[in-house]
């Protein structure tokens, strides 16, 4: 029997803050938290793949994991997690989210790192892609918290703030990520390819920076992807696994339309990719030849 492929972007999670890349001040931020133990309601705002889950675990790690007589089960028992695979509905809140924070715990206690006093720690919910429950269940979601304050606390992980309502956002102190930088995305995925003996080149690693746009879980889904679907990562075999036109084939058919004003050529070369590629490649193509027509 085969074993399990374990996706990598669980595999290299990062299980401290000092192993997240990029957003540093987002990170300080936790970081100064994780130090004095007072959690307040968090708002993780910022694009997909910037490390806002991740930080926020971390966090909960730093919290209730290295607490004397605490280690994992404390972290075990008072953290729950809904990510994006979890219904988050109505349902969900009233029955899973409720009876979390009604359950009693024994957590350990944190020393604050600056008074050395002692303070109560509280139970953890975790909701990732916040910004796609309903209306209705924020609206449930926050008479819980507002009931449970004393014990419990909320961290809300999400691309748009705008669709958390506003007596959720005024609860919470907010805490924006941005794209990463690729500088930031290449050190993470050097150092898989590092553990994983992967078989790359310069171009190949230009290409997954290309494509992340800012995305670390992307160039690490793409980096696995090409690693076990040709087993050499280079420019041709991620942009094949990504089904994304070649930048430079993209490059000569905008050419030829602004260029040369050869459109049958360029038609001939698009009807080629949608054979190959089908929407995906079209779409982005259509998306650089606007930008190149608006700045020509």
């Amino acid at each position: 029997m085969s074993q399990q492929v374990v996706p990598w972007v669980e595999k290299y999670r990062p299980q401290s803050m000092a192993e997240i890349v990029g957003n540093a001040d987002a990170v300080a931020r936790l970081q100064v938290i994780a130090n004095e133990g007072n959690l307040p309601n968090l708002l993780l705002c910022g694009p997909p793949g910037t490390g806002k889950t991740t930080s926020m675990l971390c966090l909960a790690r730093a919290l209730l994991s290295d607490q004397d007589g605490g280690g994992t089960t404390a972290l075990k028992e008072a953290v729950l997690e809904l990510n994006a695979s979890d219904d988050r509905g109505l349902d969900v809140v009233r029955e899973k989210i409720k009876l979390f924070a009604q359950t009693k715990k024994t957590l350990p206690q944190k020393v604050n790192a600056s008074t050395r006093q002692k303070i109560n720690l509280h139970k953890i919910v975790i909701l990732d892609e916040a910004d796609s429950m309903t209306p209705a269940a924020q609206q449930a979601l926050r008479r819980t918290m507002e009931l449970h304050s004393s014990t419990t606390r909320f961290a809300f992980a999400c691309n748009n703030s705008h669709k958390i309502i506003e007596p959720i956002q005024s609860r919470c102190a907010v805490v924006r990520f941005k794209k990463l930088t690729h500088a930031d995305i290449l050190k993470r995925i050097t150092y898989i390819i590092q553990q994983e003996n992967v078989t790359y080149t310069d171009d190949g690693l230009e290409a997954l920076l290309y494509l992340a746009e800012g995305d670390l879980r992307s160039a690490v889904n793409a980096l696995q992807a090409t690693h076990f679907g040709y087993g050499m990562v280079n420019a041709e075999n991620v942009f094949k696994v990504c089904d994304q036109p070649h930048p430079l084939l993209v490059e000569n058919i905008v050419e030829s339309c602004v260029q040369k004003q050869d459109l049958a050529g360029a038609h001939k070369e698009m009807q080629r990719l949608r054979r190959a590629g089908g929407r995906t490649r079209l779409r982005t193509l259509s998306l650089t030849f606007l930008r190149r027509s608006t700045n020509s």
